[in-house]
């Protein structure tokens, strides 16, 4: 038996931890530094690498890493270098996601699917190639943002503006010293996950995130507002190209340059006339994609986990997964993405039905009571045999759930009842 350290303290994290409890090979699970809905929390930040070593090496710890920051950081070669068993990739292979301009570059050297786009850190240059281009465009910072330093700018005005608030009012730091624009490819969007131990990649089960604030896709990018898996976008043929000329092109090409990817490789699709192109990618599970994913599993994660780590991946059966469809709600605090207000006592835990979970993210326990502690608080999903019948669960399940200043999209995996 070994215990598990899952680092971080959000929605995904929690449904990690959920689900690697249930595996016969693991003794405890610990999330560092965890939420109000997590167990077993440990107060060491996910950006303290030397404290989380520590406590993985006292505690006999297999340790999984959620979020992008330590991962970015290179805790995984702080791991190893002290012999600690890890998930996840090398502070190289994170570059991936930790330098949109690093990955841009790789997929255009290595020739795979996507838009075509220019770089820039001076805001008059980047100004004078708007002036050049005759269509729409999207504005990326080019470091770590929290999923919110993509601008999609519909027209000239909204990519000037875009420029101003990355380059020159500096919104997000250093993340956004450098900046990319690229064409706007407009198409239909999915999110398509692979598991890989710098060899093989065995592709999770299809999902789409809802990334926008408002429903009907409005307003501000977020963390992401809902997800259902699996996807009628993404049939068979589409993941046959997705898996060939993104995911296994993608470790094979890091290998060729001397890196080998272990881990999530998560790549965010934008499919235009059945083709896709690749928009981003991410080197950890999607938040909110990973708490539908979760649900539908039908295997021991520690096993697929410990066996990437390890590098032997080609020696376990093909994941299995529930037939049914799975929705996540995410239920944020009015406000979010800009300002919103904390501490607020959330209720009605005690009245979800079974076929639904509530998996915390920005919440905190004290004195017994859940409160309110992030812009995105709950991720409420819900199994159903129909995806219409997962909305509908999922929704029921929310209504249970109450706090002061509660706010959800309405429309999460609607898109998906329209390509049935």
């Amino acid at each position: 038996m070994v215990n598990v350290l899952v680092v971080g303290s959000g929605g995904r994290e929690h449904a990690l931890s959920w689900k690697l409890s249930q595996s016969p090979k693991v003794d405890k699970v610990f999330t560092a530094p965890g939420n109000g809905g997590t167990e077993n929390n440990v107060n060491i930040s996910v950006e303290d690498l030397d404290g989380l070593a520590d406590f993985a090496q006292k505690n006999n710890c297999f340790t999984v890493v959620g979020p992008e920051a330590p991962l970015a950081l290179g805790i995984v070669d702080k791991f190893n270098e002290k012999n600690l068993k890890i998930f996840g990739p090398s502070k190289d292979a994170a570059q991936l996601e930790s330098s949109k301009i690093w990955a841009k570059n790789f997929m255009k050297r290595n020739d795979i699917p996507t838009a075509r786009f220019e770089i820039f850190d001076d805001p008059q240059n980047a100004l004078d190639y708007l002036d050049s281009v005759d269509y729409n465009v999207v504005v990326k910072a080019d470091g770590l943002a929290a999923g919110k330093g993509v601008i999609v700018c519909n027209g000239k005005d909204e990519a000037i503006s875009a420029i101003q608030t990355i380059l020159v009012k500096k919104t997000f730091g250093d993340a956004g010293n450098r900046i990319i624009i690229e064409e706007r490819i407009d198409g239909i969007e999915a999110s398509y996950i692979a598991l890989s131990d710098g060899e093989v990649a065995i592709p999770m089960a299809s999902s789409q995130d809802h990334k926008r604030i408002f429903d009907d896709d409005k307003g501000p990018n977020t963390g992401g507002m809902g997800a259902y898996s699996p996807t009628p976008i993404v049939d068979d043929t589409l993941a046959k190209k997705i898996q060939e000329n993104v995911i296994e092109k993608t470790i094979q090409s890091m290998t060729k340059e001397g890196i080998s990817f272990k881990g999530f490789l998560y790549a965010g699709i934008m499919i235009r006339d059945g083709e896709p192109y690749v928009l981003e990618y991410n080197v950890r599970m999607g938040d909110p994609e990973c708490q539908p994913i979760t649900m539908r599993m039908d295997f021991d994660l520690f096993d697929y986990f410990s066996s990437s780590a390890e590098g032997n991946l080609s020696a376990l059966p093909s994941p299995t997964w529930k037939n049914q469809s799975a929705v996540c709600v995410v239920l944020a605090s009015d406000g979010y993405p800009e300002s919103y207000p904390k501490n607020e006592e959330i209720t009605g835990f005690d009245s979800i039905p079974s076929n639904s979970f509530v998996f915390h993210a920005g919440t905190k326990k004290q004195d017994e009571k859940i409160l309110s502690n992030g812009g995105r608080v709950l991720g409420v999903t819900a199994l159903g045999d129909t995806l219409d019948s997962a909305i509908s669960n999922a929704y029921a399940a929310a209504e249970k759930i109450s706090w002061a200043h509660k706010f959800c999209r309405k429309d999460i995996g609607k898109k998906g009842l329209s390509y049935l």
